[in-house]
């Protein structure tokens, strides 16, 4: 359901389209890819609900009939606005999704902790298959994202314990490989192996770029005050990864942040939170680090969970909630900015977010942008 839009339809000022989750769900994830825009969103009690896949073939009008992602009913967990599921288009057009069982996801992992799960979409395009776990070894799994690359590979990450962990300082990132589109994978890894910790209920993102390269963010907890965040790449189709400290924050407390990253073109950019406050900046694909960055302009209230969407003019918008809280629900802000990474004047707010909720945004064809909440 379209719910307003917002500026004038012309290259230097595109509009902004807002449109609510269906089904009153929470948590969108969103991926535009060939004229066909993949939605992902929960439903049900935040604590063990389902996840919900449908398209829209008319960018953002209107989307078919949601199927339901995992086998199970009441198998994911939306509690702390992070843990719902992700989504990556991969070989041939497929759904990959991965995500964090709930307390009656079965059977557990190590210790009886959450499963990290993944299901892909079924070659009749009507269902998903079965569901898998990926984690074994690893406990205590969170912040599970995906990424699925044109030649087959599907990877999935969290972040959890080794076997004889015992605090965030211990935590790892953890990545499962498939080689054939998410049929089978192979044994979990620690992806990253400098001792930097992990934030224990924070989210993570990743990506693999056109160019084959997977990229990944998490936000670290070294020596527990120290929750920078970190961009991870790998240009050997994770057999080994790279870490680059992006953005500094010292706090010593779990912020149950999250992350975008989103490829253009050529382009690849990311987004993230640091002392309530958003960012966003290109990378630079030489050095898989950060070549700019921007903030969200002026002040607000607890900016969290930013979104991000490019135009094919090269114009970004960078989306994010304000004023959300444990349980609480907030607003949906949004700003545009050039290809310099410099404000334009399409921008604006709106109050709607659910509790447990984020926001999710995508470009569309003549230059304008859909945001969904």
């Amino acid at each position: 359901m379209l719910a307003a839009t917002v500026g004038a339809a012309n290259i230097s000022q595109p509009t902004v389209d807002l449109v609510r989750v269906p089904q009153n769900g929470i948590q969108p994830q969103v991926v535009e890819k060939d004229g066909i825009v993949h939605l992902l969103y929960f439903t049900g009690d935040p604590a063990k609900g389902d996840l919900n896949y449908a398209t829209s073939r008319d960018f953002g009008k209107t989307f078919s009939k949601s199927i339901r992602v995992n086998s199970e009913p009441g198998t994911v967990m939306a509690t702390g606005n992070i843990r719902g599921g992700q989504l990556a288009i991969g070989a041939n057009g497929r759904v990959h999704v991965a995500w964090i069982g709930s307390s009656a996801a079965m059977p557990r992992a190590a210790r009886n902790s959450a499963p990290v799960l993944y299901a892909r979409l079924s070659d009749s395009k009507d269902r998903f298959d079965a569901t898998q776990r990926v984690n074994q070894a690893s406990w205590g799994a969170d912040g599970a994202s995906i990424a699925a690359d044109s030649s087959n590979n599907v990877y999935v990450f969290w972040h959890a314990q080794p076997p004889d962990g015992k605090d965030e300082a211990n935590r790892r990132v953890w990545m499962a490989r498939s080689v054939d589109s998410g049929k089978s994978f192979e044994g979990e890894k620690v992806a990253y192996g400098e001792s930097t910790g992990v934030c224990g209920c924070c989210g993570s993102r990743a990506l693999a770029a056109a160019d084959g390269t997977v990229y990944m963010m998490f936000r670290a907890a070294t020596q527990v005050v120290n929750r920078d965040m970190y961009l991870l790449s790998s240009t050997d189709r994770g057999a080994t990864f790279h870490g680059a400290d992006i953005s500094h924050w010292n706090i010593g407390a779990c912020v149950m942040s999250s992350a975008a990253l989103i490829q253009r073109g050529k382009d690849v950019f990311s987004a993230w939170e640091s002392e309530k406050q958003v960012y966003f900046g290109r990378l630079d694909q030489s050095t898989h680090n950060i070549s700019g960055n921007a903030a969200a302009p002026g002040t607000g209230v607890n900016r969290k969970y930013p979104a991000l969407a490019v135009n094919g003019n090269g114009q970004i918008l960078l989306v994010w909630t304000e004023n959300m809280a444990w349980g609480k629900g907030g607003s949906v802000v949004w700003q545009a900015y050039n290809r310099s990474l410099q404000p334009e004047a399409a921008h604006g707010q709106t109050s709607g977010v659910p509790a447990w909720s984020l926001v999710a945004a995508f470009a569309r064809p003549d230059g304008n942008f859909t945001v969904i909440y």
